[in-house]
């Protein structure tokens, strides 16, 4: 398969989902959840990736991460998901695709639409119904955030507390903590579909920028309002599919298996 060019904007936030082949529950197990961050931390180290957020559930994972002048991100998810999924093939003398074929990724733009973000990231396993609360999730960001992880720790926090506009780590984790509580407060932790199955979040101006940095591929895509936020939308026919729209922007072909490693 013909390689696409690769569009980019440095220093871009992206929120990255990952579903299970056929939305298998192949990550139900916390061994292998387990391995995903285990994995998830490899890749920090060895790509200097700037992970911001992160959920792995038993299906799918979320990841929030901002991109660098290297362009580590297709590289990093491809070291983790591949050795995720080559280690639980391994253990369980599987065969087949571990993952979806390829990920999905959403630009988000800095400030209160990535707050919302990053809130959303976590409260997934309360919308799912397993937990009542995010502190109830192992396999999360949201206890590094709150300061509870001394070791192997993952986020970036200082650049989390910059994007996110608040004054360093500890006001990060009080203003976090906060966001969190409202959404539960007013039980409004639903699913918001723009955070998964959009190319872009933000300002009009934000989006229109992403619009453009992808070139032809950004001809056709909807700019629309939902609520306080503007969107770069995919064709409706993509749209109806979870997680699973055709995104260029930082993958660098249509296709991404999990058959080579770094």
């Amino acid at each position: 398969m013909a390689r696409a060019n690769r569009h980019r904007i440095p220093g871009c936030i992206w929120h990255i989902t990952h579903r299970c082949h056929k939305q298998e529950f192949l990550l139900k197990f916390a061994h292998d959840r387990s391995r995903f961050v285990a994995w998830l931390l490899e890749a920090r180290k060895r790509f200097s990736l700037q992970i911001l957020n992160y959920t792995v559930t038993s299906n799918h994972v979320h990841l929030l991460v901002k991109d660098n002048a290297e362009a580590t991100i297709p590289s990093a998810i491809q070291l983790v998901a591949g050795r995720t999924g080559q280690e639980y093939n391994q253990r369980k003398r599987r065969k087949g695709a571990f993952w979806e074929d390829r990920y999905h990724a959403t630009a988000i733009e800095s400030g209160e639409h990535l707050r919302r973000c990053l809130v959303y990231i976590d409260l997934n396993m309360v919308r799912a119904g397993v937990v009542n609360h995010p502190a109830d999730w192992a396999f999360g960001g949201y206890h590094e955030i709150q300061g509870n992880r001394r070791r192997n720790r993952l986020l970036a926090l200082d650049t989390l507390a910059e994007v996110t506009e608040t004054d360093g780590p500890e006001a990060l984790a009080r203003a976090h903590r906060d966001w969190i509580e409202e959404i539960l407060r007013v039980e409004d932790s639903q699913r918001e579909e723009l955070w998964t199955k959009s190319l872009a979040v933000g300002s009009e101006q934000f989006v229109q920028k992403v619009q453009e940095n992808l070139g032809v591929r950004g001809i056709g895509r909807g700019i629309v309002a939902t609520g306080d936020a503007y969107v770069l939308r995919e064709s409706s026919e993509i749209y109806e599919v979870n997680f699973d729209p055709e995104n260029r922007a930082i993958i660098p072909i249509n296709s991404l298996f999990w058959d080579g490693f770094p």
